[in-house]
């Protein structure tokens, strides 16, 4: 699937002004249209998918008669929660307080439900993120050799990524593919992942035998699911 970033434009809806980002899809069919939170600001934006052949001035004009729909749609966005002093996160399932002590020298580190980050504020948010991601690669690495073992299935490279329609995947040669977002999870939510993407190294498809698998891997399948479905998105507010 090819897809190409396009100029960002800015449109005034309701009064605020909302980024338009464009991107190009040679597989799109028709004109589609999401709202995101963008990643590098946390700013709520839009995003149209353009197929081949649609000038960006027609996805421009479009986009213009669906306001309405935008405003409601930016409205549910959540509020986007950075990595500063005094926000509290989730860390494995349970809400961690983030506290800056400029003045040690551990890097990062976790007591009795406190984030603690040395070094200079304006590294604070960088300094969060590097840890949590360390964090996910070392627990998801640990979790893929444990269940591969079981399952007696070989696997490749472990890649850790901020995906947002994905939490894992398994692709061609065993390689493996996490979002680092996991980390934030409960545990049986993150043990689910990992075992949903395990399983496929030996099933490559979700029929009876890949669930019975994933049954044997993990113990809280059905329940991780319906805690994804309700609060996955939510993840993405943080950082």
């Amino acid at each position: 699937m090819r897809r190409s970033a396009l100029q960002e434009h800015i449109l005034d809806i309701g009064g605020r002004r909302v980024p338009i980002r464009l991107r190009r899809n040679a597989n799109a069919r028709r004109l589609i249209l999401r709202t995101e939170a963008r990643r590098h600001d946390g700013a709520p934006g839009v995003v149209i998918t353009l197929p081949r052949g649609v000038r960006e001035s027609e996805a421009l004009s479009w986009v213009a008669t669906q306001s309405a729909w935008i405003e409601r749609h930016l409205g549910k966005l959540p509020d986007q929660v950075p990595f500063a002093e005094g926000a509290i996160i989730p860390y494995r399932g349970d809400d961690h307080t983030i506290r800056h002590q400029p003045s040690a020298r551990r890097g990062v580190w976790t007591t009795d439900g406190t984030i603690f980050v040395s070094g200079r504020e304006e590294h604070l948010s960088r300094r969060v993120g590097d840890w949590l991601k360390k964090q996910a690669r070392a627990s998801i690495a640990e979790r893929v050799a444990d269940k591969a073992q079981r399952l007696d299935a070989d696997y490749g490279r472990i890649a850790i990524r901020d995906t947002k329609s994905r939490w894992g995947s398994c692709a061609a040669g065993g390689n493996l593919n996490f979002s680092w977002r996991l980390i934030l999870a409960p545990d049986f939510v993150f043990d689910y992942v990992v075992a949903h993407e395990v399983a496929h190294l030996r099933e490559h498809n979700h029929g009876a035998g890949f669930w019975r698998l994933v049954h044997d891997l993990t113990e809280e399948t059905e329940r991780a699911r319906a805690w994804l479905n309700s609060f996955g998105a939510g993840l993405h507010r943080y950082g």
